[in-house]
Order: C-alpha cells, then structure tokens, then sequence
C-alpha cells in the first residue's frame, strides 16, 4: 500500500495554474522536520501536488509558513536531462488539513479547523 501522512510548514506560497484541459493543479513544497534532527539538516523538503477541487483549496487557503498535514501518495518519475537519468518524487495529495489555530479565519469561526478531502 502506497500511503503517506506528513507534517510540515509551507516553504512558500503554492503555485497555482490550470491544465490545458482546464484541470486545476497546485503544486507547493512543505518543510517536514527530521527525527531526531541532524547538525547539518533538520528539516527534509517534500514536493507537493494537489488536483482539481483540492488543489483550489489549497491555492484559496494555504500561505507560507502554514502548518499543515497532508495524506496521499508517493509517485516517483523518472526522466532525461542532457542524457542523465534523473529522478523526481513528490506526494500526491488526496487529503490536507491545516493545522495553525484560527490565524486566517474569520472571528466566528476561529474555534473551527477546516480540513478538505477529495471526496
């Protein structure tokens, strides 16, 4: 089974853009700190992508810095550059829930969390 469930901080704010199909797509990239944390490294920097209603969540909602978990999948591709095989891999989303207290949301809804599914 290929699941993953991370925690982190957004390195910056998510790009944003719309297939040419027109499917929307948001890709981001979380900072996941390490356990136990290393001297030279304490965080691993993990690519995100969301899809279609998901994805324009996360572009409605997400900012850098935010605290969020993310459930999904790990896809791995590989590819040539300048004939070099390199490797790629990021997690698909199929879940995300941010985690900061109330900080963006609106005074009466501040003891709410949202979190956003696929389904």
């Amino acid at each position: 089974m290929n699941k993953s469930f991370l925690i982190g901080r957004l390195v910056r704010d998510p790009d944003f853009r719309l297939t040419p199909s027109g499917v929307a797509l948001c890709r981001f990239s979380i900072a996941v700190d390490r356990i136990p944390k290393q001297e030279n490294q304490s965080a691993d920097f993990i690519r995100v992508v969301a899809w279609r209603r998901l994805a324009e969540i996360c572009n409605q909602y997400l900012k850098k810095g935010k605290l969020i978990a993310i459930e999904g999948r790990l896809q791995i591709d590989s590819y040539d550059k300048d004939g070099e095989k390199r490797i790629s891999a990021e997690i698909v989303a199929d879940t995300m829930q941010m985690l900061d207290r109330g900080q963006d949301l609106p005074q009466s809804n501040k003891q709410s969390v949202p979190s956003f599914d696929l389904v």
